[in-house]
């Protein structure tokens, strides 16, 4: 039996977002997602479903604040037909599931995506800053599940930074870590691809890079890995 927690602001049950969550022997609770701020205040779920299916604008962002927050448990949205062909990756939903699914259908999903999420191994290569999450494997960054477009050397950078959050860096230190010993470019570089990733941070989170006066600079906010 899964605890499973319904976020929706349809009036009803959870039945009347997911007809065959009635025929399954899970514990449901729901809440409205209105009242979802990025945490699930003090709840610990085994699977949450994020009712997508008349607002998907809405049901997209928070599914995103809820992934960038450190949400731990599984996250499926519950979509119409309809709702299928907009649903991408940078959702940052672990899977989707039609309202009309069958019973056997939703137990498979469920099943499975609080499967993958107990095997995840320890040395996740994902790293939380904040609003930032940067993920080595893939080699990609986003900010509040927004995708940021970055070259080698700037993902680079970022991930170097916000691996040693607190830490300062000099100019020079940087150029050997990130561009390397045999790298002959000036300080300069550092700067540019500092303000470089500034701008695409955007004004919300340029602050995470702080420069140090006359010494370099320093990832803002605490670091830690995803288990």
């Amino acid at each position: 039996m899964f605890q499973i927690l319904m976020l929706t602001d349809a009036d009803g049950p959870s039945a009347s977002v997911l007809p065959a969550l009635d025929l399954l022997n899970h514990r449901v609770t729901v809440a409205p997602t209105r009242t979802v701020s990025g945490s699930l205040d003090g709840r610990h779920p085994d699977v949450v479903l994020l009712d997508g299916r008349t607002d998907l604008i809405t049901a997209r962002n928070l599914a995103q604040l809820l992934t960038t927050k450190g949400l731990s448990a599984p996250l499926l949205m519950v979509l119409t037909e309809g709702g299928m062909a907009a649903v991408a990756a940078n959702w940052m939903v672990d899977d989707v599931v039609l309202d009309t699914a069958g019973p056997a259908e939703v137990e498979a999903r469920l099943r499975l995506a609080s499967s993958r999420t107990a095997e995840a191994p320890e040395d996740d290569t994902r790293i939380r800053a904040g609003s930032v999450v940067i993920d080595d494997a893939a080699y990609s960054a986003h900010v509040n599940g927004q995708p940021l477009n970055l070259t080698y050397k700037e993902f680079e950078l970022l991930k170097f930074l916000a691996q040693h959050s607190g830490r300062v860096f000099t100019r020079a230190q940087l150029l050997s870590e990130v561009w390397g010993y045999d790298y002959y470019g000036g300080t300069r570089t550092v700067d540019v691809h500092v303000r470089r990733l500034r701008a695409k941070l955007g004004a919300d989170h340029e602050h995470l890079i702080t420069t140090v006066r006359n010494v370099g600079y320093s990832f803002a906010t605490s670091r830690s890995r995803e288990h």
